[in-house]
Order: C-alpha cells, then sequence, then structure tokens
C-alpha cells in the first residue's frame, strides 16, 4: 500500500470517529427530548392540549428521523427508505394529529428513539472510543503511566501497567488496538446506520404506500373519464344535437313552404345550411377535445404548437424531443398543457407565455411560463389540482412557483420511454 492509500484510509478513519462522536453528541439530548416531548403531548391529547402539541412534535420528530437518513445516505450509503402518508393542506389541528397517528411510519419513529438513546448511542460513541483508546496507551511509555500508578495498578485493558516495562506492554497492545481499529471504525459507523435503518426502513410499508398511491391515481382516473364523458354527453346535447335538431325542423318548414312561399322557403333553408355548418364546427371542436388529430398524427411537439396559435397570447413554444411517447401518455401530457395554458390565459394577467418541451433521461418534461401577476397554487380552484391528478395516473409530477408579482412557472414531469 503506498503512502497516498495509508493518508487516505487514516483520514476515513479519523472522519468516522470524528462524525461518530458528532452523532453521539447529538444523539442523546436530541433522543431524550423528542421522546419525552412525544409521550407528553400523547399523553396530553384527552385534555385537548396534545391535538395543538402533537403534530408540531411529530413534525420535529420526522425532521430529525430525515436528518439521520440523509446522513446515513451521505456518510455510510445506507439508504433508509421513509413512506410517510401525505398531510392535506388547510387540515385543522386534530385532523392532522390523528392523520399522523395512523400513519404507520410515525409509530416506526417514536418506537425508533429509545433504540437511538440506547444502542445507537452506543455504535456512534464507539468509532472514537476505538481511536482514542489507542492514543491513550501510546502515551503511556512516554511517562503518563507515572501520573497514573499514584493510585496502585492502572489496567490498560487487561495489562497492568506498576512501571516502565508494563507501559511498554501496554504501548505494543496500544499498537495492535491501532490497527484493529483502522479496519472496524468505519464499519461501525455504517453499524450505527444500520441499526437505524432497521428501526426506520420498512420496504414493506414503502410497498403499501405505493399501493395506496396507485389506487387513489386510479380512482382519480375513472372520475377524470366519467367526468369527461359526461362533458362529451352534455356537449353533443346541447350543441351539435340541439343544431340539428333545429336544421331538421328547418327543413320540414322549407318542406311545407317551397310551393306557397318561395322566398321564406329559401330563408330557412340558409339557415339551415349555418346550423349544418355550426353543427359541424362544434362536432370537430368535440373531436378534438377527446383526441386531437394533429396529436394523433404529428406527435406532442406539434399538437401542443397547434394549441399555442389558437391562444389569444403570443405563445412561444421550444420542443426537444426526439421519438414519440406512448398515446396515452402523450395524450395526458397535452391535455395537461392544455389545462395550464388556458389558466395562464384566464387568471394570470400575463402578456406572453412561453412553453418548452423536452424528453431526456426517460423524462417528459414540460414548462410552462407567463410574465403575469404570480400567486398561482395547486388547489386554489385554477384547475391545477385536476392536472396533477392527470398526470399522477402515470407517476408524475406537478410542480408551481408562482410568487406574488410573478413570473408564474408551472413545471410538469412524466417518467416514459420515447420510440
Amino acid at each position: 500500500m503506498n503512502s497516498e492509500d495509508k493518508s487516505g484510509r487514516a483520514r476515513r478513519v479519523l472522519l468516522a470517529a470524528v462524525r461518530g462522536l458528532v452523532l453521539s453528541l447529538i444523539t442523546l439530548p436530541f433522543g431524550v427530548a423528542f421522546l419525552v416531548l412525544t409521550l407528553l403531548s400523547l399523553a396530553l391529547i384527552p385534555l385537548g392540549i396534545g391535538l395543538v402539541t402533537t403534530p408540531a412534535v411529530l413534525t420535529g420528530l420526522r425532521a430529525l428521523a430525515d436528518t439521520r437518513r440523509r446522513l446515513a445516505a451521505e456518510w455510510c450509503g445506507v439508504q433508509i427508505r421513509a413512506a410517510y402518508r401525505p398531510i392535506p393542506r388547510g387540515t385543522k389541528p386534530w385532523t392532522r394529529t390523528f392523520t399522523m397517528l395512523g400513519d404507520p411510519q410515525t409509530w416506526r419513529d417514536v418506537r425508533w428513539l429509545p433504540v437511538d438513546i440506547t444502542a445507537g448511542f452506543v455504535t456512534a460513541l464507539l468509532p472514537a472510543l476505538l481511536l482514542l483508546y489507542p492514543l491513550e496507551g501510546l502515551m503511556l511509555p512516554a511517562g503518563l503511566w507515572r501520573a497514573y500508578a499514584h493510585g496502585g495498578t492502572y489496567w490498560y485493558a487487561f495489562v497492568p501497567v506498576t512501571g516502565e516495562a508494563s507501559a511498554l506492554g501496554a504501548g505494543a497492545l496500544a499498537l495492535v488496538l491501532l490497527a484493529v481499529s483502522r479496519r472496524v471504525v468505519p464499519r461501525l459507523l455504517a453499524t450505527h446506520f444500520r441499526l437505524t435503518r432497521a428501526m426506520l426502513g420498512n420496504e414493506n410499508g414503502e410497498l403499501a404506500e405505493r399501493v395506496r398511491v396507485l389506487t387513489e391515481t386510479r380512482r382519480d382516473a375513472v372520475d377524470t373519464s366519467a367526468a369527461e364523458l359526461r362533458r362529451i354527453e352534455r356537449d353533443l346535447h346541447d350543441g351539435a344535437q340541439a343544431r340539428l335538431v333545429a336544421m331538421g325542423m328547418d327543413l320540414g318548414t322549407v318542406e311545407m313552404l317551397l310551393d306557397k312561399d318561395p322566398a321564406q322557403a329559401r330563408t330557412l333553408l340558409a339557415q339551415a345550411r349555418h346550423n349544418s355548418a355550426k353543427a359541424l364546427e362544434e362536432l370537430r371542436d368535440l373531436v378534438r377535445g377527446i383526441h386531437p388529430p394533429v396529436l394523433a398524427e404529428r406527435g406532442l411537439g406539434d399538437a401542443v404548437r397547434a394549441l399555442a396559435l389558437r391562444l389569444p397570447l403570443p405563445t412561444e413554444v421550444t420542443v426537444e424531443q426526439t421519438g414519440r411517447a406512448d398515446a396515452p401518455v402523450e395524450s395526458a401530457a397535452y391535455f395537461a398543457v392544455s389545462e395550464v395554458l388556458t389558466n395562464a390565459v384566464k387568471h394570470s394577467g400575463a402578456d406572453r407565455i412561453w412553453v418548452d418541451l423536452h424528453h431526456a433521461e426517460g423524462r417528459l418534461r414540460i414548462t410552462v411560463t407567463d410574465n403575469g401577476r404570480g400567486g398561482a397554487a395547486i388547489g386554489a380552484g385554477t384547475g391545477l389540482a385536476g392536472v396533477e391528478r392527470r398526470l399522477g395516473t402515470f407517476d408524475g409530477i406537478l410542480a408551481v412557483s408562482s410568487p406574488a408579482g410573478g413570473p408564474t412557472m408551472v413545471t410538469m414531469e412524466i417518467p416514459c420511454v420515447s420510440s
């Protein structure tokens, strides 16, 4: 092993010991504090006080657990997955309390605390002790044994130190312990995080959470499909169907007036022709709303460009995409963009819109930006919640950045492959 490898290992050992010492200094006070606060807050729930304090305490406990998960990944590469159930925005304190208490991950966090302040504290402190203890043994032959010998025999591990000769023996043992600690110290720190993973991590819980999310998105997809069918039925009944009925009545009247009043018959024929043209236009709009022909024929990029051309605001579209995604994904992305653009036109007060669409690393990413007044939010009655549900059916996500005064940036991502 060359000098660089030796120095690199020495640095890793020293870093692991320092990190373990820092963890041990944080683990005990924070763990005890949160354990006491959690138990006290739960005990006060029947009195009503705990309904207010429990969400704050459990939120702090989640932050502590998330910090330990992050350190485990960064320091030792130990991945600890969490599966917290989402808490609806704007819920009342008691709703937040019982939602958090009904989350299995919350109880894993609580059970982790007593283990962390006992076994977790020991496994975090051991790396520092295993490094410092050999250093003490190496100092014994240098004269430190004299300071310890005044009180009688000083035991260094299993070596009784009574003089210089026994101090040299303790120093030799310290060298052995130092050599062992070089290999053991990093592993002990990883052991601490594996213990944490055993208490906090739960692959089955993650799978259950995944099933729950898929169940919700499936229900949302069914509800969306049912609403879409009702919209189509309503549009047909109130639009094209009504015009076709009126056209049939006009043609019946024309048939009766053809010989008696040709001028009136021609007027009714012109009206029937107008109604037929309007009915055809409404049917085309309806078909475009179900699945635009340009989307099926030319793909998502050209469909979004065609959508932008129909907007009353100047809209710049940038497309960086090779190939095409699956048809359901393209359809979901198209209608999501359509809804976001409609929101921008109606509510933003913008005078310009930018759409950026590109596919990379197995994800379709679409960003819609406007220079309006800002203030957009999911669930604020602007239809963004529906867009989020539509994307969620395909494991997509929606992010909104809309500070007061603008600009507003809506980002949509859908995992997909391009063919």
